[in-house]
């Protein structure tokens, strides 16, 4: 049994093969034709924190993949009454097949992963958002590469991080380490991000710097986040003002290559951390980053569940 709680829990021919899967799954959706893999499968969603794309994307990915869905938060549970997690997952994972947990820190989807007897997927911590990096190269490797050798187009590219050193930026760090690409870093003073979160294994697969618009030069992805991520939210106006020279805009993205994407894991606000002209003009690719999310955890859970098609 397999847990998919932080982006290296899977090697590299694991995540091969899910970004190949993703491409099968995601042509087999837009042409109309079932694919009902998990039929009799049933996933438990469990929110600590809110979310739009997190629950839409796996709700409406288990439904297509003909299982099922159980949604639960805090608010509806034993959960939010001191429940010890570790009970909960002993209870929970008797019941369903797949468990995807929203949370805050890293150490309580440890713990229910400890506790479980069925897979355990993170849907976001503090720390990690691993199913996102997962949809943002595979539409990557859509764009630039090809998805029967996906991981080929990734091979000494630059990615631009500008914005917080959060559980993104640790994230995109762990997926540069394993596939052989570079993060340019940028982040306002006392944002930084801490290497050791990610556990890297060489300090070659970033580099830091104070300059967004240097960390941009030459980038093939220029990508951020929002300034204030959820709990973070009595720190907004000291960020504002922090954060005010990264925001990405034209001449930002001017430094990047001429072909460079724009990737944002939304919500978005536009006239903060990203200029509108630039997460609606040509070179962002959003919304098929967004939509991808969905593709690539159906090809997750398949995984998950039933090892290699």
């Amino acid at each position: 049994m397999k847990h998919f709680l932080q982006f290296t829990d899977l090697t590299v021919d694991e995540l091969a093969y899910v970004f190949t899967r993703a491409s099968v799954i995601k042509r087999k959706f837009k042409a109309y034709e079932k694919h009902h893999t998990l039929a009799d499968r049933t996933l438990a969603m469990i929110f600590e924190k809110a979310s739009t794309r997190t629950r839409v994307s796996f709700e409406a990915g288990m439904y297509q993949m003909g299982g099922a869905v159980v949604h639960l938060t805090t608010g509806d549970s034993q959960l939010g009454r001191a429940e010890p997690i570790e009970d909960s997952a002993k209870v929970i994972s008797r019941m369903v097949d797949l468990v995807m947990i929203r949370t805050f820190g890293q150490d309580k989807i440890n713990s229910f992963a400890a506790n479980s007897r069925v897979p355990v997927i993170n849907g976001l911590t503090n720390e990690f958002h691993p199913c996102q990096i997962l949809a943002d190269l595979f539409t990557f490797i859509e764009h630039r590469g090809d998805t029967q050798h996906p991981l080929q187009c990734l091979h000494g590219k630059v990615v631009a991080w500008v914005g917080d050193g959060n559980n993104m930026a640790n994230t995109w760090l762990q997926a540069a380490d394993m596939l052989g690409f570079t993060v340019h870093l940028s982040t306002p003073s006392g944002y930084e991000v801490d290497p050791t979160i990610a556990g890297l294994r060489s300090p070659d697969s970033y580099k830091v710097f104070k300059d967004p618009m240097q960390a941009c030069a030459g980038a093939d992805l220029v990508t951020t986040d929002v300034w204030t991520s959820m709990g973070y939210e009595s720190e907004n106006a000291v960020r504002q003002e922090a954060f005010a020279d990264w925001c990405v805009d034209s001449d930002m993205m001017a430094q990047a290559k001429s072909n460079a994407l724009f990737m944002h894991c939304l919500p978005a606000h536009r006239g903060e951390e990203v200029a509108a002209d630039v997460i609606d003009g040509p070179q962002s690719v959003v919304w098929d980053e967004a939509e991808n999310r969905m593709h690539v955890q159906k090809a997750l859970m398949e995984y998950l569940l039933l090892g290699k098609q």
